[in-house]
């Protein structure tokens, strides 16, 4: 019996360290693990801060008056209205069938419908010209019809469309994917037609996710610029939108810069904060 207690002690002793040695490794990978998220946090908020705090110094809102300001927060606000208006009318149908559709290639026109999201604006810029430009492979087309699109509002509505349609699609895909088939099936032998069925029950459902999807879609329409400089070009009040009037005004007035780099800012954290919203506190319906 002495023995067996010595051993005891002695397996005791020795457990001591291991759990002092396993406690401080866990302390120090905490601790690293800690300081690796606040440079990442940092890196990415402290331009932000630094915009501001220049913004606060320089009184940028001074020059709200300046020339060209007034005319690319208007257009900004028209183009990008008309954008997502025409992405929820197109989009929502082809997010539809996306996701409800069983067809040949359906996986490939997903991958796509998403490859706008990654891909350089400047090339998207280049592909909408060579697309719809005077001589792209609709001009010809475009021209017998009389509508000339370079370098024309429409052009940034265009563009505004290309680069973020993608994020409402994707939005509104996973929305639809995740109402339950028996619902539809349900609705469908009670002889709900597809237009009933898709009104009263898949669009109640889905309403926060294509709600989010659309305040992101607007949001990346409204600080779109390298497909918009490419396919529209930057003329003050016909296609000088916020981000084209940052670009141009830089060198001339930086105060300008920095008060419209401070409401586009501003605007983006809110339809940020609105689609977080809409995405955490969804409603069941069903």
């Amino acid at each position: 019996m002495v023995e067996d207690g010595a051993r005891g002690e002695q397996a005791a002793s020795g457990a001591r360290p291991a759990g002092r040695h396993r406690a401080a490794h866990l302390t120090l990978s905490r601790a690293l693990s800690t300081l690796a998220a606040a440079v990442g946090l940092a890196f990415l908020v402290l331009p932000l801060v630094a915009l501001v705090w220049r913004a606060i110094e320089a009184r940028a809102w001074n020059s709200l008056t300046q020339d060209g300001v007034l005319s690319a927060i208007g257009l900004s606000l028209v183009t990008t209205t008309i954008a997502i208006t025409l992405i929820a009318l197109f989009g929502t149908p082809l997010a539809y069938r996306l996701a409800r559709g069983r067809f040949p290639g359906r996986r490939l026109a997903l991958v796509l419908v998403e490859l706008p999201i990654v891909l350089p604006p400047a090339v998207a810029g280049l592909a909408l010209l060579l697309a719809f430009g005077r001589r792209g492979i609709f001009g010809p087309l475009l021209e017998q019809a009389g509508i000339s699109l370079p370098f024309t509002t429409a052009a940034v509505v265009l563009a505004q469309i290309f680069v973020s349609a993608p994020f409402f699609v994707r939005a509104a895909h996973v929305g639809f994917q995740e109402v339950p088939r028996e619902l539809e099936d349900a609705a469908l032998v009670d002889g709900a037609s597809s237009f009933a069925l898709f009104r009263h029950i898949t669009l109640p459902i889905t309403r926060r996710a294509l709600g989010a999807g659309l305040i992101l879609s607007w949001a990346r329409a409204l600080g779109e610029f390298g497909a918009t400089i490419l396919f529209a070009g930057s003329l003050e009040g016909r296609t000088q939108t916020m981000p084209l009037f940052i670009y141009n005004i830089f060198e001339r007035d930086l105060n300008a810069a920095i008060w419209a780099g401070v409401l586009l800012v501003g605007l983006a954290l809110l339809a940020l904060l609105a689609s977080h919203a809409l995405a955490r506190t969804p409603e069941k319906t069903w």
